[in-house]
């Protein structure tokens, strides 16, 4: 018994039916224009006449009928054979009286994602089948979820270049709602006024390294983060993100206790030792009824590699339901690398390249806590700078924004003199009443606006950051 090849999906004949529809009818390409793309076409001539079609009508607004076309296809071997301007002819008047490009243009795009599945499906079972000791199961798995989120992702099939035109649609789209909005954020807000003014919230696609030393407060600030970010969008569909927080340092337990705590404003000691009064338990209920309901979403699992995180995400955002807006990384030293590396300097050069391209695969922000050297500990001014990253080189150069946290309150608290010395003293105690509740956060690289020093509240007790007084920050507001 002979077993026939099967013919990959397509239907040649919806593909001359939409042709001669935009033939008869220029308007109609407004209609399809935005998500119907060449490589959609199984006819590689088919493709070639819709891509001359976008050229003329989409990018140079001209009519397009079977002269204007034919002119860009006399010496086309393809076009010849098929009839040359005869077939064009043949195109408009096969058309029928009623016609329904959409559902043409959805028919085509269809059929090129069924092709496409078939493509992948093909490379998973060839790639199963050869015994690679440096390709694992795993590393296959996340290829092949890599490969479908890339079909699956509404206007990211096929890739490639992007016309100057759409790129300032965007572009234009974006300053559009930067001026509606009364914050101006167009990123994904942090709930800090002085942030989101400086880096108008969280970028799509930028990479964002929050460093600082042990207790400046680097996961309480990215925890806060998250919390408004999640909070916003509770409100307000159109605002804030849906969060992913890779905790790779604290449990889901103990992430959710520090949430409710510095929701609640309940000292998690209380928390943990149960000593609460009643409106304290009165105030945690009601806290956690609202956290509840937010869309923020933790991994706790230890020892994640960059790939697991990227399949992880993509999984989160394929999901319409809970959708993905913002990634947090809890914390980058304690990622690793897809593959081993003679060095760690290589492995975390592998690993914040990868996090930039996630941010850019998924289009949303990536927020990744890091470690800072020790040497910052052993200098008499302890405020970061950028070579003070651990590993700083790759870090430096991947990140779109690098803000580190400072809390000179820290450090004080360490370097109390004897009271003996009365005029030491009083220096001391006045810088240490300036800097009590104050927390800076230093934004030292930003590639698309300014850097500066964002000084915010701070509550050691709840390890809780705040917004200044709207009077302490006036200047920022103009």
């Amino acid at each position: 018994m002979t077993t026939l090849a099967r013919q990959l999906p397509h239907d040649v004949e919806i593909e001359q039916a939409l042709l001669g529809a935009l033939l008869v009818n220029n308007e109609h390409f407004a209609r399809v224009g935005d998500f119907l793309k060449p490589e959609h076409f199984f006819s590689s001539l088919h493709a070639r006449l819709y891509e001359a079609i976008v050229h003329l009508r989409g990018e140079r607004d001209r009519d397009v009928n079977p002269a204007t076309l034919r002119t860009f296809f006399d010496s086309d071997p393809a076009f010849i054979d098929a009839g040359g301007i005869a077939y064009l002819q043949a195109l408009v008047e096969a058309t029928p009286a009623i016609v329904n490009v959409l559902d043409f243009a959805r028919v085509i795009v269809e059929l090129a994602t069924r092709r496409a599945l078939v493509g992948i499906g093909e490379d998973i079972v060839n790639t199963a089948y050869v015994a690679d000791v440096t390709n694992s199961p795993q590393k296959q798995i996340e290829a092949a979820e890599k490969a479908l989120y890339g079909i699956a992702e509404k206007g990211k099939f096929g890739g490639g270049f992007l016309s100057m035109r759409e790129a300032l649609k965007a572009a234009l789209l974006s300053a559009e709602t930067a001026y509606q909005r009364k914050s101006q954020t167009t990123g994904v807000p942090t709930g800090f006024r002085l942030l989101d003014y400086m880096l108008g919230g969280l970028q799509r696609s930028d990479l964002i390294i929050l460093a600082g030393r042990p207790g400046m407060g680097k996961t309480s600030l990215a925890t806060n983060i998250a919390v408004n970010a999640a909070r916003a969008r509770l409100a307000d569909p159109q605002d804030g993100g849906a969060c992913a927080f890779f905790s790779l340092e604290m449990s889901a337990t103990q992430l959710a206790t520090r949430v409710m705590a510095e929701y609640a404003q309940v000292p998690s000691e209380k928390l943990r030792t149960g000593k609460m009064r009643e409106d304290e338990f009165y105030s945690l209920a009601d806290a956690v009824a609202t956290i509840e309901a937010m869309p923020l979403h933790i991994d706790d699992s230890p020892g994640l590699s960059i790939a697991q995180v990227a399949a992880r995400a993509r999984r989160m955002k394929r999901d319409r339901e809970a959708g993905l807006d913002l990634v947090v990384i809890d914390y980058l030293q304690l990622l690793e690398a897809a593959s081993r590396r003679e060095n760690r300097v290589q492995e975390i050069t592998e690993i914040t390249k990868g996090l930039k391209g996630l941010a850019k695969e998924l289009d949303v922000p990536v927020l990744a806590l890091s470690q800072l050297n020790r040497g910052v500990d052993n200098r008499d001014d302890k405020r970061p700078v950028l070579s003070d990253l651990r590993e700083s080189g790759s870090i430096e150069q991947d990140a779109d924004v690098v803000m580190f946290v400072y809390r000179e309150e820290y450090y004080l608290r360490t370097r109390e003199p004897d009271m003996s010395d009365a005029k030491k003293y009083a220096e001391w105690k006045e810088k240490a009443e300036r800097a009590h509740g104050k927390a800076e956060v230093i934004i030292e690289k930003h590639r698309h606006g300014p850097t500066g020093v964002v000084t915010l509240a701070f509550n050691g007790e709840l390890t809780r950051f705040d917004n200044l007084a709207r009077e302490e920050d006036a200047a920022f507001a103009a």
